[in-house]
């Protein structure tokens, strides 16, 4: 008899588990193969730009960081209100998970962005609204990071880092439409669901590339980052004991 897979399958903190130590490995080599391509085209194939210059190459990786700290938050914020919600463990335990990462990915976008203003606006960094926003992120994954730390609690550490995490959402789409609601010295969105593309193919391969790479490595870090998370919250679990075994005797 065939077992059919539904959508709460992989539910349970056991079967994740399994599912995440098999794609991992597959996760971080797309990564790699997506990155080394899509930084040789940016930085060799990829045209000069005639006004920004090479310094401009520098959006390779600063666009696909900024937009994976959005998305990050967004999928740790859902995650964290479903487990808050439905008393899912494994939700809270993938919102957890997320949250390093995308303050990773939010220091990337700062950081590169710092780069990219001095040669363009002549300073590393403006109180400009588009950049006060994304530096509130940050802080917001910090403050989310902190504060689930801080409560030994498990169940209610999940439960205020959720209303934190719910809470700052309001930020995302003021981070996106910031250019558009305010007079801002960050230029607006090259690529629009809307409009044709303002750059050449080949520097929107490269972005894509890079944005393909830093998906898959936010998948393969998180779902290891939710490993561990599950072998200390499922500790009591006798599968986790036969894990713990297994490893055991293969150092042995």
């Amino acid at each position: 008899m065939k077992t059919r897979l539904r959508f709460f399958t992989f539910a349970a903190p056991s079967r994740f588990y399994r599912l995440a130590g098999v794609l991992v490995p597959w996760l971080y080599g797309v990564a790699a193969i997506f990155a080394a391509a899509g930084l040789y085209v940016g930085f060799f194939v990829a045209p000069t730009d005639a006004t920004q210059g090479e310094a401009y190459r520098i959006i390779f990786v600063h666009v696909p960081a900024a937009w994976m700290s959005m998305v990050l938050y967004m999928a740790m914020a859902a995650w964290a209100a479903v487990g808050w919600a439905f008393n899912a463990r494994l939700a809270s335990m993938l919102a957890r998970a997320i949250a390093p990462t995308g303050a990773a990915f939010t220091f990337l976008a700062l950081w590169t962005g710092a780069f990219w203003g001095k040669p363009t606006w002549g300073t590393w960094w403006v109180w400009d609204a588009r950049l006060t926003s994304e530096l509130i992120l940050f802080f917001l994954y910090l403050g989310y990071l902190a504060l689930v730390e801080a409560i030994d609690d498990t169940h209610r550490a999940d439960q205020a880092g959720a209303l934190l995490a719910v809470i700052g959402a309001v930020n995302v789409p003021i981070i996106y439409f910031s250019v558009r609601w305010w007079n801002t010295l960050h230029q607006g969105a090259s690529i629009s669901m809307t409009a044709a593309p303002k750059m050449a193919n080949t520097m929107l391969t490269s972005m894509l590339l890079m944005t393909i790479s830093f998906w898959a490595y936010a998948f393969a870090v998180t779902f290891a980052r939710t490993r561990a998370i599950v072998l200390e919250r499922e500790r009591q679990a006798e599968w986790v004991h036969g894990v713990v075994r297994s490893l055991e005797s293969n150092k042995a």
